[in-house]
């Protein structure tokens, strides 16, 4: 009856009359489930139903690197959606430990599909669920919106899904064929699964370091909601999996966070029950990576879950399973709409519960930080760009911290000597105090050693940021409380010549490399110095970057301005010198002295590449360096001119190449003629296979102790199937930090103090190069420092190479162990990597 009133009064003129709400199957001419849906034409229904109803808002937040709009519905009731300034601000507020949102509050449910593009289910269930939650016929979604709002992001990654999307739609059978391989379950390399980079953005929460990912967090921190969804796929056999997560959990999450999930899965197992659906909770996916979608909400305050359907890139639109039932898409989004609709039918019922908890978890977080460290304290030393970048990462995470401390002294725990010591504060120092809105996310992203209460882990378990960044940091007891907003600069003044003989540059940071960058680009002459020298009164140490008027005329009077404004363009401080004759060292004519040869460089890419790892070198050269890279798959290798190319990067990947000796003959013939080769992690290992004079690492101890362990009892090789599990963890390592002994004399490591700290996710080491190359980069015995390692593997990891020079002839091999890129997080292995490209062998 109320519906037929309504529509008398619209016609009547005394209410606007709304076009209906069309559904997913009218609007794209087919049934959700036969057919996978191009993005634009997600985002076109989408802006039908905000056309067609006033209980939705729908906005762009941002695009993605291919240039595909990044989108959002908010969906409120009608008494809810003119006010949604007031709702999200009070939200805002509660997480700034300002306010309790008041009585009237509405929780706010964010629910985030298809970050993982090849899992493409979960865009069509988007649509799904957005109709039935502004259908005005749908009682059971009307009442739940009186007292929550709903945001639907409907595709987190739309470069990857059309990726996926594409191939599937070309390549598939006119009736969907089952089996698994067949083409249409087999999409070539890289996936669907990463973004335009290749970079997983489900690990990429904290650190921000994709387009989709920054614009997606900045919204997410203007609307701060209590309940996060993460839809995702795994592997085809697998039933549904739900919250609760799987152990271990970081201690900073809290009773009421595990509580809820409880709730939650409870609430998902009724209706799954009724349909006989399988599904599992309490296994695999834990909550302690602190960058996933689930964790990285946990650790802000909100209930964060990941929930998993049975499926991912191979499933397509049927596939068959061992057990020989056909898993279908129809099944794959009827799953994931009732979790989705099962999560904020809890959140509406439990509200009033979700807002107190929520705004007393900002309030306790300010008033009684968890944890024993009290403050932070980042010393500058030397590297205000460095510290500068770590500041980004903060401000992007709404940690707040200053410069200085009102106090010129204290003491507390040293990341690198891993002593507690006593040290001064200085005025540019980096002091972050934990009584803070944001000191969960904040312990998390700091804590020297987290605490795992079980070692089987999906993700790396070290992470912390002085490691990460390279920073002397002191975590200390006591509360600091910092002096200045904005740092004061050291008192650093440059030198000043009248017409400057030369410039002379710093390198030790990722900007002094974009400042090479964009002066090579531009035919500029620079040179490095591979000893420190004194002039003017003035030390600079080995790596000192020296642009010369000599060599760079073709400027002309331009030279000077060209210099100074792509040096205030990268901040770079600059000092200008009269003469190229110094107090101490070698002048700038000496042999010493090393021209810079702008490269011309390979990245291989294609089938047996990693593509997360070739993906992390190409998005570094492109967007961080703003440099070129010719990108080559392996199978065009024949089709290269070897003459003009300087460098060759292998990522991590198994190479078809090193099985052919010919291929690999001409190789080392191209190194031998001068060509550099770099190496990284398995690829290194593939090189160091294939007799470029450099071995791998074999831990005979270990081989010796096993040995003698079963002469003395033979039964020790016996183990209960039950403990299989334990038992592979012996060998496990899934990212921990160690700390790496520099040999700082060598290009290799210029802009490094002795140590280097490397997050290491194998075994895998090198031998010591005993003639005609250097061992730059080394593991002695005890250098392990945070995160899980099992016992056998950190038994081998001791007296080893990791990063490692071999000359070869005219050319270099640059063998990189670990991955000094990982994530394009790992801040400080960037210069590691930026030596082996434009100083190395120069």
């Amino acid at each position: 009856m109320r519906k037929y009133l309504i529509l008398a009064f619209a016609l009547l003129g005394f209410l606007p009359i709304q076009a209906q709400v069309p559904t997913p199957d009218q609007f794209l001419g087919y049934p959700l489930g036969t057919q996978f849906t191009p993005h634009y034409r997600v985002i076109d229904y989408f802006k039908a139903v905000a056309a067609a109803t006033s209980n939705m808002k729908l906005e762009q937040y941002g695009v993605t690197y291919e240039g595909r709009p990044l989108m959002m519905a908010i969906v409120a009731s009608a008494e809810n959606i003119g006010h949604l300034e007031d709702i999200r601000q009070r939200s805002l507020d509660m997480s700034n430990a300002n306010g309790n949102g008041g009585s009237h509050q509405p929780v706010i449910v964010w629910l985030s599909y298809n970050v993982h593009g090849n899992e493409a289910v979960s865009t069509e269930a988007a649509m799904k669920t957005l109709y039935e939650l502004v259908n005005n016929d749908n009682a059971q979604t009307q009442q739940w919106l009186k007292n929550t709002v709903v945001i639907i992001d409907p595709c987190l990654n739309p470069d990857g899904r059309e990726r996926y999307v594409n191939y599937y739609n070309t390549t598939r059978s006119l009736k969907p064929n089952v089996y698994r391989f067949t083409r249409e379950h087999n999409e070539p390399w890289p996936g669907g699964r990463a973004n335009h980079y290749y970079f997983d953005l489900n690990r990429d929460w904290a650190w921000q370091t994709q387009k989709e990912s920054q614009e997606r967090m900045a919204k997410y921190s203007q609307w701060m909601p209590q309940l996060h969804v993460d839809f995702h796929e795994q592997e085809i056999e697998a039933p549904y999996y739900f919250a609760p997560a799987a152990a271990p959990f970081h201690d900073a999450i809290t009773p009421w966070q595990r509580q809820l999930q409880v709730m939650i899965g409870k609430n998902n197992a009724k209706y799954f029950d009724q349909q006989g659906w399988l599904y599992f909770t309490k296994e695999r996916f834990d909550l302690f990576y602190p960058s996933y979608g689930d964790t990285y909400p946990m650790y802000n305050g909100a209930i964060g879950m990941t929930f998993e359907q049975g499926g991912g890139g191979r499933a397509g639109i049927a596939v068959l399973k061992r057990d020989g039932d056909t898993l279908t898409l129809s099944e794959r989004i009827a799953h994931h709409f009732t979790t989705g609709m099962s999560t904020i039918e809890i959140a509406s019922q439990n509200a009033g519960k979700i807002i107190t908890e929520y705004a007393q978890y900002f309030d306790a977080a300010k008033k009684d930080p968890q944890g024993g460290n009290k403050s932070y304290v980042v010393k500058a030393g030397g590297n205000t760009e460095k510290l500068n970048t770590l500041a980004e990462l903060l401000h992007k995470n709404n940690i707040t911290f200053g410069y200085g401390a009102t106090v010129a002294a204290s003491s507390g725990f040293n990341y690198f000597t891993g002593k507690v010591e006593a040290f001064t504060i200085d005025k540019e120092d980096m002091v972050i105090n934990a009584y803070q809105p944001r000191s969960n996310i904040l312990r998390v992203l700091f804590e020297p050693v987290s605490h795992l209460t079980d070692s089987v882990t999906y993700d790396i378990t070290a992470w912390a940021l002085p490691y990460v960044y390279g920073l002397t940091s002191y975590a200390v007891k006591q509360p600091l409380v910092p002096k200045a907003e904005m740092p004061v600069i050291k008192n650093n003044t440059p030198l000043v010549a009248q017409h400057p003989y030369a410039y002379l540059a710093q390198w030790n940071s990722i900007r002094d490399v974009k400042f090479l960058s964009a002066l090579l680009q531009n035919d500029i002459k620079v040179r490095f110095t591979e000893t420190p020298f004194t002039t003017a009164g003035k030390d600079f140490p080995a790596g000192t970057l020296i642009i010369a008027r000599s060599g760079n005329t073709s400027k002309g009077a331009l030279f000077d301005q060209f210099i100074t404004t792509q040096a205030n363009r990268f901040n770079i401080s600059l000092d200008a010198v009269a003469s190229g004759f110094v107090d101490k060292g070698t002048d700038f004519g000496s042999g010493k002295i090393r021209y810079i040869k702008k490269p011309n460089i390979v990245l291989l890419a294609g089938d047996g590449v990693s593509s997360l790892g070739m993906g992390e070198i190409w998005h570094f050269f492109e967007q961080q360096l703003d440099f070129p890279v010719s990108v080559v798959n392996e199978r065009d290798l024949a089709d290269v001119n070897w003459e003009q190319q300087d460098v060759l990067i292998l990522p991590d990947g198994e190479y078809k190449l090193f099985s052919d000796k010919a291929v690999t003959d001409r190789l080392k013939d191209w190194v031998n003629n001068g060509g550099k080769l770099i190496a990284l992690e398995g690829a290194s290992a593939q090189v160091a296979g294939a007799d470029f004079g450099i071995k791998l690492k074999r831990d005979e101890d270990d081989k010796e102790a096993k040995e003698k362990a079963l002469a003395i009892n033979p039964y020790n090789m016996l183990k209960p199937y039950a403990n299989r599990e334990r038992e592979s963890i012996k060998q496990f390592i899934p990212g921990a930090i160690y700390k790496v002994q520099m040999d700082t004399t060598h290009p290799l490591a210029f802009g490094y103090t002795a140590f280097y700290y490397t997050l290491k996710q194998d075994a895998r080491l090198f031998e010591f190069i005993e003639n005609n190359g250097w061992n730059v980069g080394i593991l002695k015995k005890d250098n392990y420092l945070s995160g899980f390692v099992g016992a056998e593997t950190r038994q081998q990891l001791k007296d080893g190479l990791l990063f490692g020079v071999k000359d070869m002839g005219n050319g270099e091999v640059v063998v990189l162990a670990d991955n000094p890129l990982f994530r394009s997080f790992w801040e400080n292995g960037k210069l590691l990597f930026s030596n082996a490209v434009f100083l190395v062998g120069q």
